[in-house]
């Protein structure tokens, strides 16, 4: 296996520094896919392998907190009890652009189905009870609805996936913003359904349930073959979340702050229900891998992923991050350091 030595005269210490040939990650399901065929061109190109375990953003987060990982993975800002549990800053580097869709099980169903977000959030408010409820039909002319029962699936983990979702519909619903959540949580007590771990969890209760409905990142629906509906934006077209242009416009409606991290569910155009995937490191590497010569490897991983590593998001149904979006990933990525020495 192909080696990568780290010398001096990358870091102008006058030292080599010891060979890394493993790098260690954990978090989100909903870049999943794409972390595994980016990890495995990495190792491919620096000889460096990196594991990184599926295991959703709620134990990413307690991973990098607890320093047992290089990095994670989170669809999900921190909540305010995560930043004061932190040792030390964690930066968010935005990698990826993803689509959270609603995926149905109706045998004989064929077409495509449309939802807005107020009639989502009724179905997992309990208040639209089976799929040929008016308000369905109403959006759906045309297309022959069974009178069957409606059971949500929702994640059962602590899920970026669900801060999405949920973020979204607070957006749009006001009774769902003042009883379940009010904005992003990785977490929250769904009124009715039942839960699965993970994002494959969830499109597995959905296969399996006849009459179910539930939210995923859209690659998850397409290698399990579920179909999933179009959702309404403010615009009021009804939109694919499979569509990459549609996702890139979503972000493109929103300037993305210094510290990375911005909501961009229920925006002006673009399909809304999208969101930003980050991967999380100390920002003093110190606090993190503790060595220097992790910190640099793991320094060259993240600008690989920022460069070369966006070429295959296209290939996978995850929007790249380009544009002003870029330069402020570029930008967090070159602030880390380790004990105050910048890394390059």
């Amino acid at each position: 296996m192909k080696k990568i030595l780290i010398a001096s005269a990358l870091l102008g210490s006058g030292i080599v520094l010891a060979q890394v040939n493993n790098i260690t990650g954990s978090g989100a399901s909903f870049p999943f896919p794409l972390y595994t065929e980016m990890f495995n061109a990495y190792k491919t190109t620096s000889g460096v392998s990196v594991n990184y375990a599926s295991k959703g953003s709620g134990g990413g987060k307690r991973d990098i907190i607890a320093r047992v990982v290089d990095f994670a993975g989170s669809d999900a800002p921190f909540s305010e009890q995560e930043k004061k549990d932190a040792p030390a800053e964690i930066s968010f580097i935005p990698m990826a652009l993803g689509a959270v869709v609603p995926t149905y099980n109706l045998p004989g169903v064929t077409a495509k189905l449309k939802f807005s977000g107020e009639l989502l959030a009724n179905i997992y408010l309990g208040k639209v009870k089976k799929w040929n409820d008016a308000t369905i039909v109403a959006l759906n002319k045309g297309v022959k609805l069974p009178d069957t029962a409606i059971t949500t699936v929702y994640r059962s983990d602590g899920s970026g996936t669900t801060s999405i979702w949920v973020d979204f519909l607070a957006k749009v619903s006001t009774e769902w913003a003042s009883t379940v959540s009010k904005g992003p949580q990785s977490s929250v007590k769904f009124p009715v359904g039942v839960g699965g771990p993970q994002n494959a969890g969830v499109a597995g209760l959905v296969r399996q349930t006849p009459g179910a409905i539930g939210y995923v990142e859209v690659t998850y629906a397409k290698a399990n073959k579920l179909e999933y509906g179009l959702v309404r934006n403010k615009t009021g077209k009804f939109v694919d979340g499979g569509d990459l242009k549609e996702i890139a416009t979503a972000s493109d409606a929103e300037i993305l702050p210094a510290n990375g991290i911005d909501s961009i569910t229920n925006s002006s155009i673009g399909y809304p229900v999208s969101g930003y995937t980050w991967i999380l490191v100390y920002k003093d590497q110190k606090y993190g891998t503790r060595t220097e010569a992790q910190a640099q490897a793991l320094f060259n991983m993240l600008k690989w992923m920022l460069g070369k590593g966006q070429e295959i998001h296209n290939k996978l149904d995850y929007g790249q991050i380009d544009g002003q979006a870029l330069k402020v990933a570029n930008r967090i990525v070159e602030g880390i350091n380790y004990g105050g020495k910048a890394l390059k």
